[in-house]
């Protein structure tokens, strides 16, 4: 798995969006492991808005599968101040979103993040995720 996950590691090096890191949870990354409660070896976990403290990721261990959950699940490729990797409905949601006040967002925001929580098909969430992401930049 370590060459796999070397090779995510090299492809998000220049991410703005992605960090890919790992820690040995037997030497200097004793403590950050006991913090996460990292208890096997491999184990992965994902940190992003709507986990902060982390969560096991369960998914395959090679790096196609590995870089098709952080495409799908983590990676923002829509930026306010480059939307190059932003789609049409993106540049629409974010042109409106653009012109509300803050309390208008944050309350968005918080619609969105509790939608997340349920169940949906995957092409809802991954709009739900995208508008969330843009929101957080805003």
């Amino acid at each position: 798995m370590k060459p796999a996950w070397d090779q995510l590691g090299d492809e998000y090096a220049s991410s703005s969006s992605v960090v890919i890191g790992d820690a040995d949870c037997t030497a200097s990354g004793k403590d950050l492991c006991e913090e996460h409660e990292v208890r096997g070896y491999p184990t992965i976990k994902y940190f992003n808005a709507e986990n902060p403290k982390g969560t096991d990721y369960s998914g395959g261990r090679t790096f196609d599968a590995l870089k098709k959950f952080v495409e799908d699940e983590l990676e923002v490729k829509c930026q306010l101040d480059n939307d190059e990797g932003c789609s049409d409905k993106e540049k629409e949601f974010m042109a409106k979103w653009k012109s509300k006040d803050k309390a208008e967002v944050t309350a968005q925001l918080e619609r969105l993040s509790k939608m997340l929580g349920g169940s949906m098909k995957p092409d809802l969430k991954k709009w739900v995720v995208q508008r969330s992401n843009i929101l957080k930049q805003l």
